[in-house]
C-alpha cells in the first residue's frame, strides 16, 4: 500500500507487462534489493577480505628446512646482485649512491608481508629512476634549493598512497587496460634513454651537455663531444662493459655445452656484476689509493655507513604542487612493470598473482620506504629473474635479500668508495640493455595486430624525441582510444542458417550473409522474406547503440517496403526526416514482419541502448503499419538485461504502438484481423518454443527464435 501511495504521489508508472517473470525457470527475477545486497559483502567476505591482507598468514604455517634452504640460496645471489645495482639506480635518479642501498633494503623487508609472487624483488628499477631523475632535473631547474632526496621522498609517498588505496579498494583490474606493446614501448624507450645517457659518464666526456634532454639530443650532443672523452674513464668503462657481455656469453655457452654443470654456471653468470664491480673497485684502489684528492678516473666517492638518512619524511606543500603533475607517469611507471613482471613469472612458475595484492604491496612499501631513505621501488624483472632461476621457494627470500644489503651497508662503504662511475655506467647499460626486445617481437606484433605494431612505434618515437613519461602518455590513451574506437564501431551481423551434418543429425550453424571471404561452398539459406536475425558482435550499450542501429535500420529498409504511404494525405504531411524509397516500383519487396537480436555478446545493457531500441521499434512499426513488427530476443544470459527489456516492453505480445491511424498489428488481440486460426497459431508458436509464457520472445537460442517466427508466419499467411 505504501509504496502505490509513494507511486500515485510521485506520478509514477509501471509498464503494462512489469510484473510478468522474465527469468528462466531455475531463476528468479531479480530485484533492486538484491542488486544491494550483492554490492555490500557479507560477514564472511568482510573477513576473507583482511586475511588476504596478509597471505604470509597461509603459508608461513608449513614453512621448512627445504624451503629455507632454497631461499637463502636465492636471496644470497639477489643481494649480491642488487648492491651494484641499486647504487646505479641511484645515480639515475640522480641522488647520491646510499639512496639505493636503502631502496633495495626496504623493499624486499616489507614485500614478503604482502607477497603473493615468490619471485618478485622489490627495490629500485632502472625505468622508475630514470622518470624520477627527470623529475628531480625538473624540479631544481627552477627550484635549486629543493633537495633532490626531498623530491623522492615526496614522490615515493605521494605515489605509494594512491598504489596502495587503488589495492586497498581492489582496483588491480585497471592494469588490464594497459596493453603489451604499451608495456613494450614503455620499456624500450626507457632502456634507449638510459642507455643513451650513460655513454657520457661511461667515456667521461666533460662536453658541457645535458642527459635530462630526450634520446635524439643525447645521442647527438655524446657523438658531438666525442673528443672530450677521458682515456681512463673510457677503459674503465668500455672494458667493464665487453667484460660483462663477455661473462654471460661465456657462461651461457659453458652451460650449453656442459649441462652437467648448468646450474653452476647460471650462479656464476648472474653474480657477474659482482665480480666486475669487485675487480675493478680493486684496480681503483691500488690505482687511487694514493690520490683520493686527484683520481685518475672518477670515483663514487664516499658512501656513508648504515642508515644516514632514516627518519620522518619531509613533505611541503609547494614540492608537492612541483611534482602533482608527474604523478601519473610515475604511478603508472611503477604498476605496468611490477604487474608485467609478476604475472610473467606466475605463469612460468604456476601460481596465480593477486595483482590488487600486489598494489596493496607496492603501495605501503613506497610510503614506509622515505622513513629510511627510500625512493620510489616496484618489482624488477632482472632481479626476479635470478630470484625464479636460484631456487626460491617463498617469498621469504626477501629478508636473506635485506640481510646481504644490510651486511653491506654496514661493512663495505670503504670499498664502494673505489668504484668507478664509468664502471657503474657499464653495469647500468648492460642491466637494462635486455630491455630492448628484438626486431622479431615487433614483427609479431605486427603479423597479429598491425595497429598495436603502430601503438608501439608511436610510443617508442615519443619516447626518443619526448620523454618517457610522455611516451606512457601517449601508447595509453592511443590504446584507450582503439578500445573505444573499436567498441563504438564494432560491426553487427546479419545471420542466415547453414546446416552441418554430425552422423545422422543436422545441427544448423548461423553464419553472416554478406561476408565477402566466406567460403563458397557453405551454402547460407537466409530467413524468410520479412525477417532478420541480428547479432551484435561487441555487447550492447551506448557507445555502439546508434552504430548498430544505424546498420539495422539501412539493411531493413534496403529490403523491404514500407506501408504506409496511405496514411499522409498530403504531401506536406510527410515528415521531412523520413526516407523515401529510391526505387520507383518497390512492391517486389516483402513486409518487414520480425526482427531476431542475438545477445549472445552481450552481458549488460543500459537506458541509452534500450531507448535506442525503442525508438527503433517505433520508426519500424510505423514504417510496416498495420503490420506490428515482432521483436525476439536469443541467448540472453543475463537476468537484469531480461527484466529492462521487459520493462521497455520487449519479450511479451508486441501491443499497438504509435503511428499514424492507431491500427493494431494483425494478430494482436483485440484488433480487426484477429480471428480464431490467427489466434490458435500465436498459440503454436509459443507453445512450441516458449521457456516461460511471461516472456514469449525470449529464446534460449537461435533456433527456437526462427522456429517460433516461422510457425507463427505459415499459420498466418495473410501477414
Amino acid at each position: 500500500m505504501k509504496s502505490a501511495l509513494v507511486k500515485k504521489v510521485l506520478g509514477l508508472q509501471d509498464p503494462p507487462n512489469q510484473h510478468n517473470k522474465t527469468a528462466l525457470p531455475h531463476e528468479t527475477d531479480p530485484t533492486v534489493r538484491e542488486w544491494l545486497s550483492d554490492g555490500i559483502p557479507s560477514r564472511q567476505q568482510t573477513g576473507q577480505y583482511f586475511v588476504r591482507l596478509l597471505p604470509f598468514l597461509n603459508w608461513i604455517q608449513h614453512y621448512n628446512v627445504q624451503w629455507f634452504l632454497g631461499d637463502l640460496v636465492a636471496g644470497i645471489t639477489v643481494g649480491a646482485v642488487v648492491v651494484p645495482q641499486s647504487m646505479g639506480y641511484a645515480k639515475l635518479a640522480n641522488l647520491p649512491v646510499q639512496y639505493g642501498l636503502y631502496t633495495s633494503f626496504i623493499g624486499v623487508v616489507i614485500y614478503w608481508f604482502f607477497a603473493t609472487s615468490k619471485d618478485i624483488t622489490i627495490g629500485p628499477v632502472a625505468t622508475m629512476a630514470t622518470v624520477l631523475g627527470g623529475i628531480v632535473t625538473d624540479v631544481q631547474k627552477d627550484h635549486p634549493e629543493i633537495g633532490g632526496p626531498e623530491i623522492a621522498l615526496s614522490v615515493a609517498i605521494l605515489c605509494g598512497g594512491i598504489i596502495a588505496f587503488m589495492g586497498f579498494a581492489r582496483l588491480g583490474f585497471i592494469i588490464d587496460f594497459i596493453p603489451v606493446p604499451a608495456i613494450t614501448a614503455f620499456m624500450v624507450g626507457s632502456a634507449i634513454s638510459i642507455c643513451s645517457g650513460q655513454v657520457k659518464a661511461l667515456l667521461g666526456q666533460t662536453g658541457d651537455f645535458e642527459t635530462s634532454t630526450p634520446s635524439y639530443r643525447i645521442i647527438i650532443d655524446t657523438l658531438r663531444y666525442l673528443p672530450t672523452a677521458q682515456g681512463y674513464d673510457a677503459a674503465m668503462g668500455l672494458t667493464a662493459l665487453f667484460a660483462l657481455y663477455g661473462l654471460r656469453s661465456g657462461f651461457n655457452y659453458g652451460a650449453a655445452k656442459k649441462p652437467r654443470f648448468a646450474k653452476l654456471f647460471f650462479f656464476l653468470g648472474a653474480l657477474r656484476t659482482v665480480f666486475i664491480i669487485a675487480l675493478y673497485a680493486l684496480i681503483s684502489l691500488g690505482v687511487n689509493q694514493h690520490r683520493r684528492d686527484n683520481p685518475a678516473f672518477a670515483l663514487v666517492g664516499n658512501v656513508p655507513k648504515g642508515f644516514d638518512k632514516a627518519g620522518v619524511p619531509v613533505l611541503r606543500a609547494n614540492v608537492i604542487k612541483l611534482i602533482v603533475s608527474q604523478l601519473p607517469a610515475s604511478v603508472i611507471c611503477l604498476l605496468i612493470e611490477h604487474i608485467a613482471v609478476s604475472k610473467t613469472f606466475g605463469r612460468v612458475n604456476n601460481y596465480t598473482i593477486d595483482p590488487s595484492q600486489e598494489l596493496i604491496a607496492i603501495g605501503i612499501t613506497n610510503l614506509l620506504g622515505p622513513f629510511l631513505g627510500a625512493f620510489p621501488a616496484t618489482g624488477a624483472f632482472s632481479r626476479s629473474a635470478i630470484q625464479s632461476k636460484s631456487g626460491a621457494r617463498s617469498p621469504f627470500t626477501g629478508i636473506i635479500t635485506a640481510i646481504v644489503v644490510l651486511i653491506a651497508m654496514y661493512t663495505l662503504t670503504s670499498g664502494l668508495y673505489y668504484i668507478p662511475k664509468a664502471t657503474l655506467s657499464a653495469v647500468i647499460i648492460h642491466a637494462v640493455g635486455d630491455l630492448i626486445v628484438p626486431p622479431n617481437t615487433i614483427y609479431q606484433f605486427w603479423l597479429i595486430s598491425p595497429l598495436d605494431a603502430v601503438i608501439f612505434a608511436v610510443g617508442l618515437i615519443v619516447a626518443l624525441f619526448s620523454t618517457v613519461p610522455n611516451s606512457i602518455y601517449a601508447t595509453v590513451c592511443i590504446s584507450v582510444a582503439v578500445l573505444l574506437f573499436r567498441h563504438a564501431k564494432a560491426p553487427g551481423q546479419f545471420l542466415g542458417q547453414a546446416w552441418i551434418n554430425d552422423e545422422n543429425n543436422q545441427i544448423p550453424l548461423y553464419l553472416p550473409v554478406d561476408e565477402p571471404k566466406a567460403d563458397p561452398n557453405i551454402k547460407i539459406q537466409r530467413p524468410r522474406p520479412g525477417v532478420f536475425v541480428y547479432r551484435f558482435s561487441e555487447g550492447f550499450n551506448y557507445p555502439n547503440a546508434s552504430h548498430y542501429f544505424d546498420d539495422l535500420v539501412q539493411t531493413i529498409y534496403k529490403h523491404t517496403r514500407g506501408t504506409n504511404a496511405e496514411i499522409y494525405t498530403k504531401k506536406g504531411d510527410r515528415p521531412w526526416n523520413e526516407p523515401v524509397s529510391s526505387s520507383a516500383d518497390d512492391s517486389h519487396l516483402p513486409i518487414l514482419q520480425a526482427v531476431i537480436l542475438d545477445f549472445s555478446a552481450v552481458n549488460n545493457v543500459d537506458v541509452t541502448c534500450i531507448q535506442s531500441l525503442v525508438d527503433i521499434r517505433t520508426q519500424l512499426d510505423r514504417r510496416s503499419t498495420p503490420v506490428v513488427v515482432q521483436w525476439h530476443f536469443a541467448c540472453i544470459k543475463n537476468r537484469w538485461t531480461k527484466r529492462a527489456l521487459n520493462v521497455a516492453g520487449f519479450g511479451s505480445w508486441p501491443l499497438p504502438r504509435e503511428g499514424g491511424a492507431n491500427e493494431k498489428g494483425v494478430g494482436e488481440p483485440g484488433s480487426e484481423g484477429s480471428s480464431s486460426d490467427t489466434e490458435k497459431g500465436m498459440e503454436m508458436s509459443v507453445s512450441s518454443t516458449q521457456d516461460n509464457a511471461g516472456r514469449p520472445f525470449f529464446h534460449s537460442d537461435l533456433t527456437t527464435a526462427l522456429r517460433s517466427v516461422d510457425v507463427y508466419l505459415a499459420l498466418n499467411p495473410s501477414v
